[in-house]
C-alpha cells in the first residue's frame, strides 16, 4: 500500500495570540486600579493610550472595541456609573484589564477535517475543506482553531494562508433557552426537584433564568442543589456570537464555561446529512481540571456555533465520534467507555445516550493497552470505514482500520492486522513521544486525506488510495 506523508507541517507558534479579559482577585484590586487611572491627567492618558495603540493595534483587529468591551465589564464589576469618563479614559482602563494569551504556544495537534460548506469557485477535481485543530497554550489550556484549504484530484494539499490575526469568540448573551430542553437534560439527575422548573417561563435567556432562581425565597438544600444543576446546564449549553465577519482561520473557540475551563479537547468533526439537511457536528471533551464531560458543537456554516451537552448513562468517557448519517433511523456513535475497548451506541435522540455495546477489543500486540477511534467513519461501497488507534508497548500509538456493516454497524466485517500509520524517526519526539493520532479524515475521489498529530505537538498530512486501504483490510 502506497502511503504518502506530505512535507507540509503545522507547528505551534507563540506568535498566535488572542486578547482575554484580565481578571484580578477581589474587588479592591479593581477599585484601586480604576482610582489610580481616574487620577491621571488627560495628557498622561492620551500619551499612554497612544503608546498602547502603537504597540498592540497591529496585533489585533478592532482593538478599541475590545478595550471598550472590557471597560464595560469593569464598570459592572466596579458597580458604579463611569459614563462620565472620556472615551480615551475608557479605552485606557479597558487596556489595563486586557491581556494577550498565546493559545498555541505549546502545541497544535489532534486535527479533524470535513468538506467546506462552500465549494464554489474551484478548479475541476478540487475540494475545499475545513480542518479543526487542538491548540494548547499557557497552563495547558486547549482551545479549538481552524484552517482551510483545498485537496485536488491528484492528492495535492494546499492550505490557505492565515491572516495572522486571531479572535476569541464571545458568548451570545441574548441566546434563548427553552424549559423543555432543561427538563429533558435533568431527567437523569437523581434528586433534582422538577418543581423548580415551574418557576421558569417557557423560554428565557441565561440571565433571566438566573434572576428568577436567585429570587426564590428561603430555598432548602434540595432546591439549592437543583438550582446549581440548572446553572451548570446554562453554563455548558450556550451559543457563540455570529462571527461571519471573520475569516475562519481567525476564529478561536476558547473555553468560556466553567466546566471546560481547562480545555476543549480533541474535536471530532463530521458533516451530518439527514433528509436533505446538512449540519456539522463536533464532539469534544470538556475538562475543568478535575472532571471531563462530552460536549457537542453544532454549526451549519462555521459562523454561528452552538455548544450542547450530551447526557445519559452512557456519556461517561471521552473520544466519541458520530456517524455522518442515521442508520436504520437512529443516530450512531463510536465511543470508548472503560478506556480500552471500542464501543458503539445507538439513540433516537442526538443528545441522550443511555447504553452502549462493545464493538472491538484489543487483539494484536500493537493495541493491547488500548483501542479507540480516529474520528467519524466514512461510508464506502464495502462498508463503514473506521480508522482506529491502538496503544502498545512503551505507550506507542499507531493507526489502523476496520470495516463495519453498512446496515448493521455493530458487525465488524473486516479488520486490518497491522497498523498503517506510525511515527517515523522524525516524528517520535514531542510533548508526548511516539504518538500518531487523528480525530478525523476525509474522502475525495480515490484518495483519503488524513491530517494527523505528531507526538502531541505538531500536525502532519498523509494521503492513501481508498482502494489500496480497503484491500489491506481482511474481510472476516
Amino acid at each position: 500500500m502506497k502511503i504518502i506523508k506530505h512535507p507540509l507541517k503545522l507547528y505551534a507558534s507563540a506568535k498566535a495570540v488572542i486578547t482575554l479579559f484580565l481578571r484580578l482577585p477581589g474587588n479592591d484590586r479593581v477599585h484601586n486600579v480604576v482610582r489610580r487611572l481616574e487620577n491621571l491627567n488627560e495628557k498622561d492618558i492620551e500619551e499612554e493610550l497612544e503608546n498602547v495603540m502603537l504597540e498592540f493595534s497591529g496585533r489585533h483587529r478592532h482593538i478599541k472595541e475590545i478595550f471598550l468591551n472590557h471597560f464595560n465589564k469593569i464598570q459592572i464589576q466596579y458597580n458604579s456609573d463611569l459614563s462620565h469618563f472620556t472615551v480615551q479614559k475608557k479605552l485606557l482602563i479597558g487596556s489595563f484589564f486586557t491581556k494577550e494569551y498565546s493559545f498555541q504556544a505549546a502545541a497544535l495537534f489532534n486535527p479533524s477535517i470535513v468538506p467546506h460548506p462552500d465549494q464554489q469557485g474551484l478548479n475541476p477535481g478540487e475540494k475545499r475543506f475545513i480542518m479543526s485543530l487542538r491548540a494548547t497554550g499557557e497552563g495547558h489550556i486547549s482551545s479549538i482553531v481552524f484552517r482551510t484549504g483545498t485537496f485536488d484530484h491528484y492528492g495535492h494539499i494546499n492550505l490557505d494562508a492565515p491572516t495572522g490575526f486571531f479572535r476569541s469568540l464571545h458568548k451570545n448573551e441574548a441566546a434563548i433557552y427553552y424549559k423543555k430542553d432543561i427538563q429533558k437534560s435533568t431527567e437523569t439527575n437523581q434528586g433534582f426537584d422538577i418543581k423548580l422548573l415551574d418557576k421558569l417561563p417557557i423560554s428565557f435567556t441565561a440571565s433571566e433564568a438566573k434572576s428568577v432562581l436567585k429570587a426564590i425565597p428561603n430555598p432548602g438544600q434540595s432546591v439549592l442543589d437543583s438550582i446549581r444543576i440548572v446553572e451548570e446546564l446554562l453554563d455548558m449549553n450556550y451559543e457563540l456570537e455570529d462571527s461571519s465577519f471573520l475569516p475562519i482561520s481567525e476564529k478561536v473557540i476558547f473555553p468560556i464555561a466553567k466546566g471546560e475551563g481547562m480545555g476543549m479537547e480533541d474535536v471530532r468533526l463530521v458533516k451530518f446529512e439527514d433528509e436533505g439537511r446538512v449540519c456539522y457536528y463536533g464532539t469534544y471533551t470538556a475538562y475543568d481540571g478535575k472532571q471531563i464531560k462530552t460536549q457537542l458543537i453544532e454549526t451549519v456554516d462555521f459562523n454561528i456555533f452552538k455548544i450542547r451537552s450530551l447526557f445519559g448513562s452512557a456519556i461517561n468517557d471521552k473520544g466519541m465520534a458520530l456517524f455522518p448519517e442515521k442508520v436504520n433511523g437512529q443516530f450512531v456513535m463510536i465511543s470508548r467507555q472503560g478506556g480500552e475497548n471500542i464501543n458503539i451506541m445507538f439513540s433516537d435522540d442526538l443528545y441522550s445516550w443511555k447504553s452502549y455495546q462493545v464493538l472491538m477489543e484489543p487483539l494484536f500486540s500493537w493495541e493491547l493497552l488500548q483501542l479507540g477511534n480516529c474520528g467519524s467513519p466514512i461510508k464506502t461501497e464495502k462498508g463503514w470505514l473506521l480508522l482506529t488507534h491502538g496503544v502498545g508497548a512503551m505507550r506507542k500509538y499507531v493507526i489502523s482500520a476496520i470495516l463495519l456493516d453498512l446496515n448493521n454497524p455493530i458487525r465488524i466485517i473486516g479488520r486490518m492486522n497491522k497498523p498503517f500509520i506510525e511515527a517515523d524517526e522524525s516524528e517520535r519526539e514531542g510533548y508526548v513521544p511516539n504518538v500518531v493520532y487523528t480525530c478525523g479524515f476525509m474522502h475525495h475521489g480515490d484518495s483519503i486525506i488524513i491530517p494527523y498529530a505528531i507526538s502531541d505537538s505538531a500536525t502532519g498530512f498523509m494521503t492513501v488510495s481508498l482502494e489500496d486501504l480497503l484491500n489491506e483490510i481482511e474481510i472476516i
